[in-house]
């Protein structure tokens, strides 16, 4: 009794010390987040001339530094998480490869001209004036972070573009009405709910059923995995170097269609030339399972990584730094102008803050991503990064407006239930086996084929946080534009 008392003590105490530890490293993320916010503070007013608006520059970069830690730490999970959960990646490793590509996209390939107005979303001549213009966009980028924020803190992975998109219409709407709105574009934006995910979920099925049928289920797994490991990582190679040139570099260099495909082909004969004896020479004297199958996905996943964060750092830096980008231009030229170009001061502050987002608070949402949704090992994490690269070129030549977190979410969700439908088709067959050749339950067959055979489907997705992030989801325009609309209309009425 005594022995079971202290044991029970002693586990409590144990709680208390790892919730503390916890709680000590929140803290200290948090006071680190405002380090980078109040260095923010002090780099910007020392670029910036001082003049009329120069307080509100200042205000915008510390805002447009809060919306890129919250990129950083929600946005980048979706790159890396899957490599993390498969264990291809330790979680440091991850943190390092995705916080040095995405700053290298962000700074080299992500100072594009940017729209102003996020993709169409309002038309701004509708605005009074400039001032007016300028509050509208900050009051969207600090909406489009809270709820950034927000959505982090409860564990959702959200596409931050969809946010920023959000907040610059609530904001529209409370500045100039409901006719400011590009309602068709917001349907197409809406539409991308539902492509998105759907389309990087059928893709990442249908991958994972290719390498399923043709190698894991094989008697030789080793010959097959010899035969078809090289064409799958050359197919990555090919999709990647496609996706790295037409929105990676896209600032750099803009190819029409015939030279990327002529890239892409290239890049796929290269790697298959060079991949495919690799291959040979590791698999000899492997052992006949699928462990043995999945270790050759290892290095390919690692790579895939990069150049997702690489592209994505390239990308999604806009919405960090868009409107703050905007807020410059106009404050400083007094007209408001649809497209602007992104100063080096701006675009330092947001590959910074993704980088410092992803490694302060980044690794919640790449556990939730990884590990949460279902199981990972690096042949799933491969299907899920090669479709993301997929699904985004083909959206981009239907012109389609995507998001990259719906798709690769989506991607995880895909491989979960086909893995769900899969196991459960076998099961059947194996039931029917039984069946018809009168096995009786308690003869010699394996415990785990038994196993198998219960009728309760097995569940290898979480419903939990499919709901979660489905609900997220379909909340975050509406939601961000809310909290745009508030804070424009606030800030007008003390303005005044």
């Amino acid at each position: 009794m005594v022995k079971q008392t202290l044991d029970k003590d002693l586990d409590r105490i144990e709680k208390i010390g790892t919730e503390a530890m916890h709680s000590s490293a929140r803290y200290k993320a948090l006071a680190l987040a405002v380090l980078f916010l109040l260095i923010v503070w002090a780099f910007s007013a020392s670029v910036t001339t001082a003049g009329e608006h120069s307080t509100l520059i200042i205000i915008a970069a510390i805002i447009g530094g809060y919306m890129a830690l919250n990129i950083g730490a929600n946005d980048v999970a979706n790159n890396v998480g899957p490599a993390v959960g498969s264990r291809a990646l330790t979680m440091f490793g991850a943190l390092v490869i995705a916080a040095v590509f995405e700053a290298a996209g962000a700074i080299l390939a992500g100072g594009d001209v940017v729209n102003t107005i996020q993709k169409g979303i309002i038309n701004p001549a509708s605005m009074q004036n400039s001032e007016v213009f300028i509050w509208a966009m900050l009051s969207a980028l600090f909406a489009a972070a809270l709820w950034v924020n927000i959505a982090t803190w409860v564990g959702a992975p959200v596409s931050t573009t969809h946010a920023v998109v959000g907040g610059v219409m609530g904001a529209g709407i409370a500045a100039a009405g409901f006719s400011i709105v590009d309602w068709g574009t917001m349907s197409a934006i809406a539409a991308s709910w539902i492509i998105s995910p759907v389309m990087g979920g059928v893709i990442a099925a249908l991958f994972l059923a290719f390498i399923k049928y043709n190698v894991i289920y094989k008697e030789d797994k080793v010959s097959a995995s010899r035969r078809w490991v090289p064409l799958l990582v050359a197919i990555m190679a090919g999709v990647f170097s496609a996706y790295l040139v037409t929105k990676g570099l896209k600032r750099i260099w803009r190819p029409d269609l015939v030279t990327v495909i002529a890239i892409s082909l290239a890049f796929f004969a290269g790697t298959y030339a060079i991949v495919k004896p690799i291959i040979h020479r590791t698999s000899k004297g492997m052992e006949n399972r699928n462990k043995s199958v999945r270790a050759l996905f290892t290095i390919p996943l690692i790579c895939s990584a990069a150049l997702l964060s690489f592209a994505h750092g390239a990308n999604d830096v806009a919405n960090a730094v868009g409107p703050l980008a905007a807020i410059v231009e106009t404050s400083t030229s007094g007209a408001i102008d649809a497209k602007v170009g992104i100063p080096l001061w701006v675009m330092l502050i947001g590959a910074a803050g993704l980088s410092a987002g992803l490694f302060l608070f980044g690794p919640k949402l790449i556990r939730t991503v990884g590990e949460q949704i279902t199981k990972m090992n690096p042949m799933r994490a491969y299907c899920v990064a090669l479709s993301a690269g997929i699904t985004v070129l083909i959206a981009s030549a239907l012109g389609l407006p995507v998001s990259s977190t719906h798709i690769a979410v989506g991607a995880v969700f895909g491989v979960g239930f086909f893995r769900e439908w899969d196991t459960e088709r076998r099961a059947r067959k194996l039931r029917a086996s039984m069946r018809d050749e009168k096995i009786h339950p308690d003869s010699n067959l394996p415990a785990t084929d038994l196993d198998q055979t219960e009728n309760r489907p097995k569940k290898l997705v979480r419903r939990s946080q499919l709901m979660t992030i489905v609900a997220a989801w379909v909340i975050t325009v509406p939601s961000a534009a809310l909290l745009s609309a508030g804070i424009f209309l606030t800030v007008s009425y003390f303005a005044e």
